[in-house]
């Protein structure tokens, strides 16, 4: 249904100009702050052609969700490749993320916390996302039988760190805290 390329003109097609939009609208402002007729004038396309694409705000959410998981899962896994592919390189790649301008969160917590009731795809979308981050994280710690349970339970420090940034207003003391976490889980098993 949503096929992307280019309208020939050099213009992203319609179908990406509203997801592009809506990206960057529902990140920054949250998804039930940002209507339908903000994303379209933000997208530059008439309203029959929104509706072409995405029959309904939720199925913009969901697609919103799955290209944001794309794009964050495939930074995340350079990122810690980048920063060496240990499990040092998990507070370093975080700590790239919280420390960006744009940061605002995890766009998967954001949303389950202001629709997970309202719209249980989100839930399993965000089910989804937390389950390949783990698997990433899992990617760069030593081999071990408890490999699985220690990327878990680095996946819910990273979680907390998220959290804790966005209302620290500075990310330094989470990350201090994440990379403490990281070490100390590593010295137990």
């Amino acid at each position: 249904m949503n096929t992307r390329n280019d309208s020939g003109d050099g213009q992203p097609a319609a179908c990406d100009r509203i997801l592009r939009a809506a990206h960057d609208l529902f990140y920054s402002d949250g998804v039930r702050a940002t209507g339908i007729d903000r994303v379209i004038a933000e997208s530059g396309v008439a309203k029959l052609t929104f509706y072409r694409h995405y029959p309904s705000k939720n199925h913009l959410v969901c697609a919103y969700l799955n290209d944001r998981h794309q794009r964050w899962m495939a930074w995340f896994v350079e990122a810690l490749a980048r920063h060496g592919g240990r499990p040092e390189a998990i507070s370093l790649a975080v700590g790239e993320w919280l420390h960006d301008p744009g940061y605002r969160g995890c766009a998967f917590i954001n949303s389950v916390g202001e629709l997970g009731s309202a719209l249980p795809e989100v839930a399993e979308i965000a089910r989804s996302h937390k389950a390949d981050m783990t698997a990433a994280i899992a990617a760069v710690l030593p081999t071990s039988r408890q490999r699985a349970k220690l990327a878990q339970a680095v996946a819910l420090a990273i979680d907390g760190a998220i959290v804790r940034a966005q209302f620290d207003g500075s990310p330094d003391a989470a990350l201090a805290a994440l990379d403490r976490i990281v070490k100390a889980l590593l010295k137990t098993s």
